[in-house]
């Protein structure tokens, strides 16, 4: 991963925080981009280019912003000549119910987890075909199997499995385009206890994960898995087999 420069959208917390960690170790230069949350991409940043200098740029992007998404690339290219890899991970994520969705609510859902990962990946696309890189998509196993009260999250999500096996196709054989399921990784705020430990009774392992189980196979994605393209990889403990 040595010289390597990735994009991590959404990684100033959780699991894209994670990410970033992972492939930063890996030897990577990561583009690590943000919305509101400067104060913890920068320290995540300044705690990496003090390993080593200049290994992390920050971008600051909304991605609702149709604006945005060539801004992006453009800017990545800039400061680093290259682009090896793309990890759509930036995501909305709340209850919406039926009979009271607005178009602001569809809006924030299908553009935070469809439409900028398109966009992006299209802008992308043409370095990455020149590095023979990747994309990586963090989905959800509700994609496959819906989470009551979320439809719209859902629907999204769903679309960007239809997506990543869509671009896969379109894509390759220079671009490879992958996919992970995350499970109980992070809890959303609020959740309550009992429902915490329902989840956990009908997942297979019986625990939660950590997002470095996810950091780990979106590393093994962009650096292992060179002959695999249009796979979604449900990283969740076994909890898609009882969902």
């Amino acid at each position: 991963m040595k010289e390597k420069v990735v994009l991590v959208t959404g990684a100033a917390h959780r699991v894209g925080a994670g990410v970033v960690r992972r492939l930063h170790e890996s030897g990577a230069n990561v583009v690590l981009h943000y919305r509101h949350s400067y104060k913890a991409a920068k320290q995540i940043a300044d705690e990496l280019n003090n390993l080593r200098e200049n290994s992390v740029m920050l971008i600051s992007a909304d991605l609702s912003d149709e604006q945005s998404y060539v801004a992006m690339i453009d800017n990545v290219i800039s400061q680093y000549n290259r682009l090896d890899a793309l990890i759509n991970n930036a995501s909305s994520f709340f209850p919406t119910a039926i009979g009271e969705v607005g178009m602001k609510e569809w809006d924030d859902l299908m553009s935070s987890n469809l439409k900028a990962p398109f966009f992006l990946s299209q802008a992308a696309a043409p370095h990455l075909k020149i590095s023979h890189g990747c994309i990586v998509n963090i989905v959800d196993i509700h994609a496959d199997k819906p989470l009551k009260g979320h439809a719209v999250y859902c629907m999204a999500k769903a679309g960007l499995v239809m997506m990543t096996k869509s671009l896969a196709k379109e894509l390759g054989p220079e671009i490879r385009v992958n996919a992970v399921a995350p499970g109980a990784i992070m809890w959303p705020e609020g959740m309550e206890p009992e429902v915490k430990d329902e989840i956990l009774g009908r997942t297979a392992l019986k625990r939660k994960g950590d997002p470095d189980d996810i950091a780990k196979t979106v590393l093994f994605l962009v650096r292992e898995a060179g002959y695999m393209t249009g796979q979604i990889l449900a990283v969740d403990g076994g909890r898609s087999l009882n969902l």
